[in-house]
């Protein structure tokens, strides 16, 4: 029986645009694996490390047959595949994609926690995610609409739908 799993993408290097459109096809060319949504497009500010180009962000909702584990390494692939460099933490990126909620599970080990530890903080995680799955539940937080209230102090920018990055 598939496994419905949250992606969250973001991009702030080398057409960020292009590189979540490309991640969308890709996550449903996994193995076991079909894309069941993804939201619109939103431009956030950088956190962490402020010095640095704007991100394009994202979620995707997946059904996989894939364990979280195996997941988890399909994802670093295709970041992989796009030139992801890991220089320091936060830095700027081709690609990033996390998991974010996989079924109900709550699971925490070695480069891997799910739900995504800080994803209930993320207003760039959660709007795309409420766009999506509107009365989506964060295992051990709650209400994801309420975790995104205590996020309003962040900006967030929808981006327009043009028809040739949908095609």
């Amino acid at each position: 029986m598939p496994h419905a799993a949250f992606i969250g993408l973001g991009s702030n290097l080398e057409d960020p645009r292009s590189q979540l459109l490309r991640a969308f096809v890709e996550l449903g060319e996994l193995p076991d694996t079909r894309l069941i949504v993804h939201s619109s497009l939103y431009r956030s500010a950088p956190v962490g490390y402020p010095d640095q180009p704007e991100f394009v962000n994202a979620v995707a909702k997946i059904a996989t047959a894939l364990t979280p584990q195996a997941l988890l390494q399909a994802l670093l692939r295709i970041e992989h595949q796009h030139g992801r460099e890991r220089t320091f933490r936060n830095a700027p990126r081709t690609l990033d994609l996390d998991v974010l909620l996989y079924d109900d599970v709550q699971l925490h080990e070695h480069g891997l926690t799910i739900p995504h530890p800080q994803m209930h903080r993320r207003a760039f995680v959660l709007q795309p995610l409420l766009e999506i799955a509107p009365d989506c539940d964060i295992p051990s937080v709650g209400q994801a609409q309420r975790a995104l209230h205590l996020c309003s102090n962040q900006v967030l920018e929808r981006l327009a739908e043009d028809a040739s990055y949908f095609a």
